[in-house]
């Protein structure tokens, strides 16, 4: 079944050649010139991934994010304008999965490989469905990109690569994962990512557990190692 990319971004001429590249590979495709119309579109009818530029009139890319973040856990790959690692930065924080620069040489071999990289890891867990993760007051439900505390759902949903993180930190609990091995799990092929991508996934997954949980320490730093899941 073919699967279903939207792209939101008010370059028209931009999104009429990304969606040619796309329709090429198979995927169908939805177009959005605005964040307002996308914010609506996208909620009546989800699509496996999005496409968002940052930089847009009636409502910007971040906050266009923030509010899907609140409704749904598809992975979300910004295309920024500008070469500052303050955009990254803060498109990670607000839950972004990737980034593709259209400065300095837009590739649309890159945006589609970085989209198949992401359409892959959100099939891989829903492949491992079965392989239902508790642990003490954790719950992850990979057939839903589900997770609970002390029974409690998340209020904001954790994106496919913080899932992953999670999974992969809670499936051994105690057992430290370095940063390396966790960005393998999480970006796989993408050889760019750099270490601080892995620390800011960590403290917005934070977050968001407490959110339901001010004490939440589950995580624990292993300063010079990385990140391990606490067994206390």
């Amino acid at each position: 079944m073919a699967q279903t990319i939207a792209l939101v971004d008010d370059d028209r001429n931009l999104l009429t050649g990304i969606s040619i590249a796309l329709e090429r590979e198979g995927f169908i495709v939805q177009t959005y010139i605005d964040g307002e119309t996308a914010l609506n579109g996208l909620t009546r009818n989800p699509p496996d991934l999005a496409v968002v530029d940052i930089k847009m009139p009636r409502m910007g890319g971040e906050e266009l994010l923030t509010r899907l973040r609140k409704k749904m856990s598809i992975p979300i790959i910004f295309l920024t304008s500008k070469d500052e690692e303050v955009d990254e930065l803060l498109g990670l924080k607000l839950g972004a999965d990737d980034f593709v620069k259209k400065s300095g040489g837009f590739s649309m071999k890159v945006l589609i490989e970085r989209i198949k990289v992401q359409l892959r890891k959100k099939t891989q867990i829903i492949d491992d469905s079965k392989n239902l993760i508790s642990h003490g007051k954790l719950k992850l439900d990979p057939s839903q990109l589900e997770c609970e505390w002390n029974g409690k759902a998340l209020p904001d949903k954790l994106t496919t690569t913080e899932f992953l993180i999670v999974k992969e930190l809670a499936k051994r609990p105690g057992v430290i994962k370095e940063r390396a091995h966790l960005m393998d799990i999480a970006y796989k092929e993408n050889t760019e990512i750099e270490d601080r991508t892995i620390d800011s996934h960590v403290k917005r997954i934070r977050k968001k557990f407490k959110k339901v949980d001010d004490k939440f320490s589950a995580i624990e730093t292993r300063y010079g190692s990385g990140y391990r899941w606490n067994v206390s």
